[in-house]
C-alpha cells in the first residue's frame, strides 16, 4: 500500500529532472547588438552672395481719383449715353447726361432782351448826354459868362444809370447761359462709370446724385508696412522725390498675372491701432485704354486683392540659409569631414518666410545640413546625399 503512494511521486521528479535537463541542454542563440543606420542628410557649401532686400505686403486696388457726379441744374433727364452704365468706359468731356434745358433756355432769351434793352437806353442816354454838352457850348459862345452846368443838365446821373443797368443785365446773362451749360454734364476725365444712380425720365434736383465714377490714369494700393520692415526700405528716396520700384500680384484663372508699380509715396502716419505705416503703390493706365497704350497683360481691375514685393535696401554680401536649414533661429548644424555633425551659432540679420541672411558664424565652404533634423547632437553621425 505505502508502495503505491510513493510510485507517482517518483515519477513526477523523474519527468522535472528530465525536462530541466532538456532545457539547459539547448545550444544558445548568440546576439548582437544593431547601431541604428545614419540619417541621410542633403549637404549644401555655405557661400557669400550679394543680397537686396524685399518687404511684401498685401492689399486692394484702388483709383488715384473717384468722383461722384451730381446733378447742377434741375430738371428732368432727357439723354444719357451709351457709356453711362457700370463699367461704361468714356473720354474726358463726353457728355454723359441731359437734363431737360427749354426753361433755362427761356431765361436766356429773356437774359438777352434785358441785354439789348440796356444796351438802348445807355445809347439814348449817351446821345442825351452829348446834346446836353453841345448846349452849354454853344450858350457859352453866345454868352461868355453863362454859369458851368450842373451834372444833371449834363445827364450824368442818367447815363451812370444806364451803364449800371446795362451791366446788370449782361451779369443776368452770364448766369443763364451758365445755368444753360449746366443742363449737359460731361465727362471730367477718362474713366469710367463704377454706379449709374440715375436715369432718363428721372427729375433731379441740385445736387442729386448721378453717378460715381473713377479715373483710369493711375491705379492706387495701400500697402500696410511694419516698423520692423520699414528699416529695409530706402525712405529717404520717397522724401527725394524718387519712386521704389515695386511689383505687383495676384491669381487669376489659376495664372499669376504681374504688374509693375512704383512707391509713389508714403501716408506719414502709423495707423495708431495696427502700428503700421501705409506705403502707396502706383500703377499706370491699369486697364489699357489710355490714348497710345499697348495693352500687353491683363487689365489690373479696381478692387483686385494684390501681393507686392518692394525693392528695398542693399544688405551686403550675406550667407542665404534657408529656413529648414536653421535650428531654433540661430543655430547650423555643420557637417565634418568624417560625416559627424557639430552645430554653429550664426547672426542673423534678417529673416523672412523663406530664408535667413547670415551675416557671421559660417565660413566660406563649410558643409552644413540643408535637412531638418530632429533632435541634432554633436558628433551625431549623417550619411551625405549623393
Amino acid at each position: 500500500m505505502k508502495t503505491k503512494k510513493i510510485l507517482p511521486v517518483l515519477i513526477i521528479a523523474f519527468a522535472s529532472v528530465a525536462a530541466w535537463a532538456l532545457i539547459n541542454a539547448r545550444p544558445e542563440v548568440a546576439t548582437a547588438s544593431v547601431a541604428p543606420p545614419a540619417l541621410l542628410v542633403d549637404v549644401v557649401q555655405a557661400k557669400r552672395n550679394p543680397v537686396t532686400f524685399s518687404v511684401r505686403s498685401q492689399g486692394s486696388v484702388a483709383p488715384r481719383t473717384q468722383t461722384t457726379l451730381v446733378a447742377e441744374a434741375s430738371g428732368q433727364i432727357v439723354e444719357v449715353s451709351t457709356a453711362f452704365v457700370s463699367g461704361g468706359f468714356f473720354r474726358k468731356d463726353d457728355v454723359l447726361v441731359r437734363i431737360d434745358p427749354r426753361n433755362y433756355e427761356s431765361v436766356v432769351k429773356r437774359a438777352r432782351a434785358a441785354v439789348a434793352r440796356a444796351e438802348t437806353q445807355l445809347a439814348t442816354e449817351t446821345a442825351t448826354a452829348s446834346y446836353a454838352k453841345e448846349d452849354y457850348a454853344r450858350l457859352q459862345r453866345l454868352n461868355p459868362n453863362t454859369a458851368p452846368p450842373s451834372a444833371l443838365a449834363l445827364r450824368k446821373p442818367q447815363l451812370s444809370a444806364a451803364m449800371a443797368e446795362l451791366q446788370s443785365a449782361q451779369a443776368d446773362l452770364e448766369k443763364a447761359e451758365g445755368d444753360l451749360d449746366r443742363t449737359v454734364i460731361r465727362a471730367p476725365y477718362d474713366g469710367l462709370v463704377r454706379q449709374k444712380i440715375a436715369d432718363v425720365g428721372q427729375y433731379v434736383n441740385v445736387g442729386s446724385q448721378l453717378a460715381t465714377t473713377f479715373a483710369i490714369d493711375i491705379a492706387e494700393v495701400r500697402l500696410p508696412i511694419t516698423q520692423n520692415d520699414l528699416q529695409y526700405l530706402d525712405l529717404s528716396k520717397l522724401r527725394a522725390g524718387m519712386p521704389l520700384d515695386a511689383v505687383l500680384q495676384t491669381q487669376l484663372g489659376g495664372e499669376t498675372i504681374s504688374w509693375p508699380a512704383s512707391i509713389a509715396r508714403s501716408e506719414g502716419v502709423f495707423d495708431a491701432d495696427t502700428r503700421v505705416l501705409y506705403l502707396v503703390a502706383q500703377v499706370p493706365d491699369p486697364y489699357g485704354l489710355l490714348a497710345g497704350a499697348k495693352v500687353t497683360q491683363a487689365p489690373l481691375m479696381m478692387g483686385t486683392f494684390v501681393s507686392a514685393e518692394i525693392a528695398g535696401r542693399t544688405g551686403g554680401d550675406l550667407f542665404v540659409i534657408p529656413r529648414q536649414s536653421v535650428y531654433r533661429g540661430e543655430t547650423i548644424w555643420l557637417v565634418d569631414e568624417d560625416s559627424t555633425i557639430r552645430p554653429a551659432r550664426v547672426d542673423v540679420v534678417r529673416a523672412d518666410e523663406n530664408y535667413f541672411y547670415i551675416s557671421d558664424g559660417l565660413v566660406e565652404g563649410d558643409r552644413y545640413c540643408a535637412t531638418a533634423v530632429e533632435q541634432p547632437l554633436p558628433g551625431m553621425k549623417v550619411r551625405v546625399s549623393s
